[in-house]
């Protein structure tokens, strides 16, 4: 089979910093770079081994020599962008979130089915090792019936200037960070929460900064998430069941460091009846990471 012609839409720091080594180890194509400013996608195609730079997103769009697309652009451009994709039969790969609001996302998502065309957001977590063994563990009955997930992702962003602070643009808090926990619990409940109620402090020009609220999902199970961009690193995440809970320092970019617990009456993923007695740990520890969380900012 040939290698996948990938395009970027623009010269986003994520696609230098993530994309691109993903990509490259995967065995696919950096085929060209559009950016608004010619020079600027030349210099970047030539910094990043890019084959190609390309002058303008629609260009690049029409090129023959393009199979696939990533779009790191800002959130505000996502759905007009991916839309542009879609219509053209390209196959999207689009920076979470897919888009920055509901009536956007829906018209993607039609988009998409109606077209035919392959999309997807870019999480990459739902296909890490780490998410696999514990995806097998919930599935094994080793907490019992999974209840209730706590999931948070804050970080520090100390750049006044950063699009993240940019309401026009779409930014804040829940769209940036707090997509990845509501991506959580999507991936161990399978269905649509049912209600839900959040509060927020609002930052920047007019975005929440810091997020916390209650995902209801059907038979009486809930997500607690909390998510901001004003204080240190944390991605501590706990999956709850009526017979123990699993607990994660980092389900969404695990390091060599990071770790999952099971505590509970058994630490293996066995069926029927738990064994009576005290609680035991059992940790494992990924042998490898897709990234590390950079400083001052996060993918």
């Amino acid at each position: 089979m040939s290698k996948v012609r990938w395009g970027i839409l623009g010269t986003a720091n994520i696609a230098r910093a993530q994309f691109l080594p993903g990509l490259r180890e995967a065995g696919g194509t950096a085929a060209a770079v559009a950016g608004r400013d010619a020079g600027r996608a030349e210099q970047y195609a030539r910094d990043n081994d890019i084959d190609r730079a390309i002058c303008g997103y629609q260009n690049l769009i029409d090129d023959p020599g393009i199979d696939a697309l990533y779009i790191p652009l800002p959130n505000a451009l996502h759905a007009e962008w991916t839309l542009r994709a879609l219509a053209a039969g390209r196959p999207v790969l689009c920076e979470k979130p897919l888009c920055g609001n509901l009536p956007d996302t829906v018209r993607v998502l039609d988009a998409a089915w109606q077209t035919g065309t392959l999309l997807w957001e870019a999480f990459v977590f739902p296909f890490h090792r780490q998410i696999a063994q514990v995806r097998d563990l919930v599935a094994g009955g080793a907490i019992g019936e999974l209840m209730e997930i706590k999931s948070s992702f804050h970080f520090q962003l100390s750049n006044p200037g950063n699009i993240r602070y940019s309401r026009e643009l779409e930014g804040g808090a829940l769209n940036d960070v707090g997509c990845y926990p509501i991506r959580l619990a999507a991936e161990f409940f399978g269905v649509q929460h049912e209600a839900a109620w959040a509060g927020a402090t609002w930052g920047g020009d007019g975005v929440d900064v810091d997020t916390w609220g209650v995902l209801e999902y059907p038979g009486g199970r809930r997500l607690h998430l909390s998510c901001g961009l004003g204080r240190s690193y944390d991605t501590y995440s706990s999956l709850e069941g009526t017979a123990g809970r699993i607990v994660l320092s980092n389900p969404f970019h695990p390091g060599p460091a990071d770790t999952y617990q099971v505590i509970a009456a058994r630490a293996t993923p066995t069926r029927g009846r738990p064994r009576s007695g005290a609680a035991r740990t059992s940790t494992w520890t990924p042998r490898a990471a897709w990234a590390s969380p950079a400083a001052g900012g996060c993918c």
